[in-house]
């Protein structure tokens, strides 16, 4: 069975490019495909990062196609080619990522900057093991044990980029007090999980807020999502959105800010970073 592609930040970049270059060499994506022998799908995979990493010699034809002569653009775009191709840390989880979730975790592990909303559950990476088997022993019923442990290994392992010092990673978490109203497992697990929460809120690259129901209707109120900003200002932002009809992954401009503004909204709306932390303290008395 072939292996689910990762989107990441290279093969993003690349097809950026290479969609610029065939545009202003006048090609349409059918006359390229044809060059190369290919469907059309395909091409437009590559141009939006999408599709197995070309290879150096379909990066060639396409440069020669385009009459690239610049040295300089060509040996960057054959870089980006060979670095894309180039197997990344979760590579070995690729037998247990959920449908279109491997794409997800590649654009996380070159992101400079994660901002998140959640009005259920506490975000993956800052989940202690017993918490995250519960949500995964619930949420994946009827799956394998074997599943299950290595799907928490995998979580497990994607918070190793909370100490990443180059690039420095930053977080900002806002949650819905339903977060905390709804226990997940018993009760150790439940403060066992506040207390992974006030020492994270105590790491100067992770900022925590919780939106209190007092606030009342937000604009939330439709669910999780996530805006990932990375290192080259020439990557533009991400918005992921999970659902169970599938994963979204939403990049055009006016989507991007819709989103950045959605987020601000609940930035304003929710306690701020000291008064998450007198809430959660109070949490953990309980």
């Amino acid at each position: 069975m072939p292996q689910p592609h990762v989107t990441t930040v290279r093969m993003r970049r690349l097809g950026s490019e290479l969609r610029k270059l065939r545009e202003n060499a006048g090609y349409t994506i059918e006359q390229v495909a044809e060059h190369l022998e290919c469907s059309p799908s395909r091409i437009s995979r590559i141009e939006t990062g999408k599709a197995q990493p070309p290879k150096q010699r379909e990066i060639r034809d396409l440069l020669e196609l385009f009459g690239t002569a610049d040295v300089q653009t060509r040996d960057t775009l054959l870089q980006l080619a060979k670095e894309a191709a180039q197997p990344g840390w979760y590579n070995e989880f690729q037998d247990v990522f959920p449908p279109r979730f491997g794409s997800y975790i590649g654009l996380e592990s070159e992101a400079a900057e994660l901002r998140h909303f959640d009005n259920q559950l506490v975000h993956g990476l800052l989940q202690t093991p017993e918490y995250a088997r519960e949500v995964l022993q619930t949420t994946l019923f009827g799956e394998a044990p074997k599943t299950i442990d290595r799907l928490l290994e995998l979580r497990l392992a994607r918070q190793q980029i909370l100490d990443r010092m180059e690039p420095p990673f930053a977080l900002w978490v806002i949650m819905d007090e339903n977060v905390f109203r709804r226990p997940i497992g018993e009760a150790p697990v439940v403060r066992g999980q506040v207390r992974r929460l006030l020492e994270a809120a105590e790491a100067p690259n992770i900022t925590l807020q919780v939106l209190p129901f007092g606030k009342g209707a937000h604009v939330g109120l439709d669910g999780p999502f996530s805006l990932l900003g990375f290192p080259e200002p020439t990557d533009p932002d991400v918005v992921y959105v999970e659902s169970q009809a599938g994963n979204a992954y939403l990049e055009q401009p006016h989507q991007v800010n819709r989103m950045t503004t959605k987020f601000n909204l609940l930035v304003a709306s929710a306690l701020d970073p000291r008064e998450t932390t007198s809430f959660l303290r109070g949490l953990e008395k309980e």
